[in-house]
């Protein structure tokens, strides 16, 4: 004769709690409770916040997957955890991003780099070809400085200005140059777009500014809405104003064939390629992002 459920139910749970937390069965119990929470990437964030927590890398959870882990390896999973179901984003949480090979320290004062980004330091790197063995490059809305420290890690004879208007951005922005080994070819300035760089003049000017129209903020998911710089977001409400702004200062601080080149939202393109045309710009260009998207306008200026 069975056991009433009530009786098997609490079997069940007696024997779960009895079973070890060793890393495979923290790692299902994180990975299906972020599912529950409807969070993009469950088994992954379960396994980057472990590998975190453990002072390790994922293919050691895998070789290790039957070890039990220790009191204190389980309260610092947890208060990892914790934070994540709050929707801080995971590059927050675990300080650094990767991008363009280089590993960035990231945190609220700029925006989390993403891989579409290296679209525009490929049409940098491409569109000044000619000049590769010397220029002067000016990276605006620069954040955590992941544009300009690429590209200077790429062409370590170019001589690269970043700026930004936010302090702390700035402040981010050098932390990465001088720990990243480019603190002499970058120089880091405060400041709205062209105005701290007095009358310099450059052979290439990029941006990744703010471009999303300011009624979609909103409906952004809850790690970029709630936690990235809204100033770093928040490009007016069509989403051009910072994109309308630089592509009429740029004329003036390019050098003759000079190359301006900016991130844009995907539906941005034809918009953005008509702000070139009338400026002047010729050649203009726009490049698609690995997911297939339109990301980056690129121009060169007359002489």
């Amino acid at each position: 004769m069975s056991a009433p459920s009530g009786v098997e139910s609490e079997r069940a749970a007696d024997r779960a709690a009895a079973e070890p937390w060793t890393i495979a069965r923290v790692l299902r119990w994180a990975a299906d409770d972020f599912r529950k929470r409807s969070l993009a990437s469950p088994r992954l964030d379960a396994e980057l916040l472990l590998a975190e927590a453990l002072g390790t890398d994922r293919i050691r959870l895998v070789i290790e997957s039957d070890r039990m882990l220790a009191d204190g390896e389980l309260g610092r999973y947890r208060e990892l955890i914790r934070r994540r179901r709050s929707g801080e984003p995971i590059a927050y949480i675990l300080g650094r991003r990767e991008f363009y090979g280089l590993s960035f320290a990231v945190d609220r004062r700029g925006l989390v780099p993403r891989p579409d980004t290296e679209t525009l330091v490929e049409v940098a790197l491409e569109r000044t070809r000619a000049r590769s063995m010397y220029g002067r490059a000016l990276d605006l809305c620069t954040g955590t400085g992941c544009v300009a420290i690429a590209f200077a890690k790429a062409r370590p004879t170019w001589r690269l200005t970043a700026s930004d208007v936010s302090f702390e951005a700035t402040e981010l922005a050098w932390e990465n140059a001088r720990r990243l080994g480019v603190a002499f070819s970058v120089g880091v300035h405060q400041g709205n777009l062209f105005e701290p760089h007095g009358e310099q003049r450059f052979d290439l000017v990029v941006a990744n500014p703010p471009y999303i129209p300011s009624g979609d903020i909103a409906a952004l998911e809850p790690d970029i809405r709630d936690f990235e710089p809204r100033l770093a977001l928040d490009g007016g409400g069509d989403g051009l104003a910072l994109i309308r702004a630089i592509v009429s200062g740029a004329r003036a601080r390019l050098e003759p064939e000079g190359v301006l080149a900016l991130e844009i939202q995907y539906d941005q393109a034809a918009r953005t390629r008509e702000l070139f045309e009338a400026a002047g710009f010729t050649a203009v260009d726009v490049r698609r992002d690995y997911g297939g998207r339109d990301r980056v306008v690129s121009g060169v200026a007359g002489a």
